[in-house]
């Protein structure tokens, strides 16, 4: 088992009913083709509200004021990758520019969804979080085991 935890966040960009994803190009045939939301881990000495804003500007070029991320979303996920994570999602419906695939090395297209049809290959880990964004609830946990 890690003896640490990740901790990364995830960007829910929405315009009306729709929220962008990105189709990940990964050399992991677990995550490779799958739709995914705009997301990356903290830097060392990042808040996550900077670490969300940075997300979004490299991914997908859009600039977004702090005061324009709202926390919907905590996951304590296990199982997801190499590591256990804590994932912050977060939703933001007002920011600058056209997004854009900036990483096409990582990413093969980026595509709105509405929130009530979300396609059905997505990554399960930011789906759950999707999930629970949609319901209304604060946290989940995902892939861990009763004790």
């Amino acid at each position: 088992m890690a003896d640490r935890h990740l901790i990364d966040v995830h960007v829910l960009l929405v315009r009306d009913d729709e929220v962008l994803l990105s189709r990940r190009r990964d050399p992991d045939p677990r995550f490779d083709g799958l739709w995914h939301l705009p997301s990356g881990k903290l830097d060392a000495g990042e808040s996550v509200v900077a670490a969300a804003a940075r997300e979004a500007l490299e991914e997908i070029g859009v600039v977004i004021g702090p005061g324009d991320l709202r926390h919907v979303h905590t996951l304590h996920a296990n199982g997801t990758g190499v590591e256990p994570r804590l994932g912050l999602f977060f939703e933001v419906r007002r920011w600058t520019g056209d997004p854009v695939n900036r990483e096409p090395a990582k990413c093969s297209e980026l595509g709105w969804f509405r929130l009530g049809a979300l396609p059905e290959d997505l990554i399960p880990y930011p789906a759950a979080g999707l999930a629970a964004y949609l319901a209304g609830t604060p946290f989940a946990a995902l892939g861990w085991t009763s004790p």
